[in-house]
């Protein structure tokens, strides 16, 4: 009878590869969304998104008064070659994200910039925003 020694690392490997093979298709199925940035100045709330590698006749935005809406189409890039493999961790296809606002904003006086694959929005504020205060009454504990 032969004594054959176990190797772990065999099986460790062997698994690794299962997965690396079934990982690409799978990550295609995610919807990947531009990365936001949302800050708030007195009068506008100001939105920035990543959309590298993107024309802006590509880009469709809408904003209402509570909501911005940003869909778009990233288009592959064809590529031919007569020997070895492209492997890619680019997304490309269809996109949508539906930004909440954190107040109403002026959506008729928006403004867009598209430069360096950076979209930035400066969403004015509305005029009751701008000048909401609010009275908090503070209570004392009954001694």
């Amino acid at each position: 009878m032969t004594l054959i020694r176990y190797n772990p690392w065999k099986e460790i490997n062997a698994i690794q590869r299962l997965f690396e093979e079934t990982r690409v298709p799978f990550e295609r199925e995610f919807v990947k969304v531009p990365a936001a940035e949302l800050t708030q100045t007195p009068d506008a709330v100001h939105l920035k998104l990543e959309l590298p590698g993107m024309d802006a006749k590509d880009l469709d935005i809408q904003v209402t008064e509570n909501t911005v809406s940003i869909s778009g189409d990233r288009k592959s890039e064809t590529k031919t070659e007569d020997k070895g493999i492209t492997r890619t961790e680019f997304h490309y296809g269809k996109f949508q994200r539906v930004i909440p606002l954190p107040v109403k904003i002026q959506n008729t006086d928006v403004k867009a910039e598209y430069k360096d694959g950076i979209l930035n929005l400066t969403l004015p504020k509305k005029e009751e925003e701008k000048n909401l205060v609010v009275k908090v009454n503070l209570e004392q504990p009954a001694a």
